[in-house]
């Protein structure tokens, strides 16, 4: 698709860029106060005196990436332990990157569209990128505290940055919808396999925090959608679906399986990152493939709904 120009894009919207009915204002408003309820405090949005349970796992065993396959069954117990933590490093540092990105796409558009953006609209963008701030805050000492490492940009996690940026000259639903699905997977995902009694509390409290704000968010960024839909002519509509789905099967597979892992396993991990058979064959396995119906049913559902899917 033609790449627009800012002097195209600012025709577009010269009026609000981001329309929504009167009942959607009614529940950005709602969610204004509530956040205003409860400002975040890094100190104390979670319990950080009870540290992390070593003795117990991050997230539940089924949920790892290669589990069922028959490279998880030629890993020893200890390495499995270590798998599981090294994979939650990696769903947790995936946040960090997201949400850093998105506050700053967020804030871009309260500057670029200042004048033209209804009152609400406005300071709900700079309250939800003030919470994703400080949830990246939040994961950032986690990290630490768990004596994890952060995966990083491009070393580790090669892809995601690339195309949000090429929704920075595009009309703002198109940087809106790729955060909600991004931001939709992994809350989606991290719900699935720490809210568990097994698993460590602490790891457990601070993804049971984040998504009490991002379920805000991810309804905030879906009626933004969905409105855009209903109101755009079929053309902008298929424009942005053309978009997205050129992405959105990249994004799934990595957020299945990285083979970037074994650049931070202290043992020989048993995929290699070149290793392109092995990778499609564990991204596909059956309990990858179980897994991921399960846990991203309500994303896929509403993306059906839009025509969003490749």
């Amino acid at each position: 698709m033609k790449q627009q120009s800012d002097a195209e894009i600012a025709g577009q919207v010269a009026g609000n860029p981001i329309v929504l009915d009167q009942k959607s204002h009614t529940t950005v408003q709602s969610f204004i106060a509530a956040s205003n309820r409860k400002l975040l405090h890094v100190d104390t949005i979670v319990p950080w005196a009870q540290d992390v349970d070593v003795s117990k796992p991050p997230k539940l065993e089924e949920t790892s990436w290669i589990y069922g396959t028959i490279q998880w069954r030629g890993l020893s117990p200890a390495q499995r332990t270590e798998l599981l933590w090294l994979e939650t490093a990696r769903d947790v540092s995936y946040c960090i990157w997201q949400e850093q990105a998105f506050a700053e796409m967020y804030i871009g558009y309260v500057n670029r569209y200042h004048s033209s953006l209804s009152s609400d609209i406005r300071e709900y963008l700079v309250i939800s990128s003030r919470e994703e701030l400080v949830h990246t805050l939040m994961f950032r000492r986690y990290l630490h505290v768990a004596k994890l490492p952060i995966w990083s940009h491009p070393k580790t996690i090669p892809r995601f940055p690339a195309f949000a940026k090429r929704t920075i000259n595009q009309h703002p639903v198109y940087g809106i919808l790729w955060n909600l699905l991004v931001k939709w997977h992994t809350d989606l995902n991290a719900m699935y396999q720490t809210q568990h009694a097994l698993v460590d509390p602490l790891t457990r409290a601070i993804f049971k925090e984040h998504h009490a704000e991002e379920t805000r968010h991810i309804a905030f960024a879906k009626m933004i959608v969905e409105n855009f839909f209903t109101t755009a002519h079929a053309g902008e509509a298929n424009a942005l679906r053309e978009f997205i789905k050129r992405a959105f099967g990249i994004f799934l597979h990595e957020i299945t399986f990285m083979p970037e892992i074994a650049r931070l396993t202290s043992f020989a991990f048993p995929v290699a990152i070149d290793d392109h058979k092995n990778i499609q064959d564990i991204r596909n396995s059956p309990n990858n493939l179980r897994i991921n119906r399960e846990r991203f049913r309500d994303v896929h559902e509403w993306c059906m709904k839009y025509k969003l899917l490749p």
